[in-house]
């Protein structure tokens, strides 16, 4: 998830804050691969949590992905978000794209962002350039890739607890096999896994002239802070391939002296929330590593991203909570406030069927949810969801017009 800042440490209760007050100059214990305690505590602490390495995903699909990031940052398609904090207007750190069904969108810190929409079965889409429309097929590919192996893991995962085997699927090699599980939560388990966006990251940290400290356990420089996940559906997984632009000479840090992480590599930081025993995990990523987020891992538990030294991309695949935020929803609203807007009277204004005061309410609040979290969320990024394609300027022109019809019954 993109907080560009501690969020869920800054709305603590008085009592947590204090325990960390506690610590005073402390730092709390974390543990790396170097640290023979490390895959106890991931078994014990973090059973969730699922790593496979990049030699178990397909060779074409690491060059696929691959080019696919380069395209859309060779073409100007990611950029920073202006998101609120703490009551203030920020950028964010990392650039950012969302690609996904046509029609999702994705709220944060109170942004909102418009998906590219990926080349499902039955749509047709028109990209600016062909290398964008085989990047955003390429996403999709990968999405589908991510979805199966989520559901895998999860079925992996659960076998497992069932023989109560204590043996958890940290690291999956290539060889890894499908979990017996045929119980009754199967479909449960696919719907969880059914991303519908993905929420590309890229950041150079040699071109960031200041990245916050991580303040817990002195993990070193972070490209995003503490945090939960936010909007997704509930126990939803989330999958992350992960991509850092390192030469061959960067990809082993099991050698290196320094005590700690390696400040050099890319990690991801997992701690359980307001938990100031169990020590953390710093997991190193490497390119093409992937990682899974299973049930309600992110609910429970806090993670953050760990800056190396080159520039890295990520692709984020989530189950986004879309009940209020499809175009078919927002649609199918202002077509219900329309309902009672009838004809243009003589003297220009428009007739309301009913005066009921509920019905005037509803329409008032579909109004402002129109204005407010769509009509000015699109138009205040300016040209980026028209990067890649036009698709969104078509029905945002129906919106408008909608609002204008609405806007002459309330002015």
């Amino acid at each position: 998830n993109p907080n560009v800042s501690c969020l869920s440490e800054t709305r603590a209760s008085p009592e947590k804050l204090r325990l960390f007050e506690e610590l005073e100059d402390t730092w709390l214990p974390y543990l790396t691969p170097k640290d023979d305690e490390f895959y106890q505590q991931w078994q014990l602490k973090y059973p969730k949590l699922v790593l496979r390495e990049a030699g178990s995903v397909p060779e074409e699909l690491h060059r696929e992905a691959q080019a696919a990031f380069a395209t859309l940052h060779q073409h100007g398609c990611l950029a920073r978000d202006l998101v609120r904090v703490q009551g203030k207007d920020v950028l964010t750190p990392v650039a950012r794209l969302l690609v996904g069904n046509p029609g999702c969108t994705y709220k944060y810190l109170n942004t909102r962002l418009f998906a590219v929409p990926w080349p499902v079965r039955g749509s047709n889409i028109t990209y600016h350039q062909a290398e964008v429309a085989a990047a955003c097929q390429t996403l999709l590919s990968l999405n589908s890739y991510l979805q199966l192996e989520t559901v895998q893991a999860w079925e992996e995962l659960v076998a497992k607890e069932r023989a109560n085997i204590d043996e958890v699927p940290v690291c999956i090699g290539p060889d890894f096999g499908l979990g017996i599980f045929d119980g009754p939560d199967e479909a449960d388990i696919r719907s969880r896994s059914a991303y519908n966006v993905t929420l590309l990251n890229f950041m150079d940290p040699q071109k960031m002239p200041y990245l916050k400290e991580e303040p817990y356990f002195g993990m070193g420089k972070m490209a995003v802070s503490w945090h939960h996940d936010e909007n997704l559906v509930d126990r939803s997984a989330v999958a992350v391939y992960s991509h850092s632009c390192e030469g061959p000479e960067e990809e082993s840090d099991e050698d290196s002296p320094l005590e700690g992480r390696d400040p050099d590599t890319w990690h991801v930081g997992f701690k359980i929330s307001w938990d100031i025993e169990t020590p953390g995990l710093a997991i190193p990523l490497h390119q093409g590593d992937c990682y899974f987020m299973l049930d309600d891992l992110n609910a429970t538990h806090q993670h953050c991203v760990l800056a190396g030294l080159p520039p890295r991309f990520s692709s984020t695949h989530r189950v986004a909570e879309c009940s209020t935020g499809t175009l078919d929803y927002i649609l199918q609203r202002c077509q219900l406030a329309l309902q009672n807007v009838g004809d243009v009277t003589d003297s220009g204004g428009v007739s309301l069927k009913s005066l009921e005061p509920a019905v005037l309410k509803q329409g008032e609040e579909i109004h402002n949810e129109v204005e407010f979290e769509w009509l000015r969320q699109f138009w205040f990024q300016g040209s980026r969801p028209r990067k890649c394609t036009d698709w969104w300027c078509q029905p945002m022109a129906q919106l408008e017009e909608m609002w204008r019809k609405m806007e002459g019954v309330v002015s």
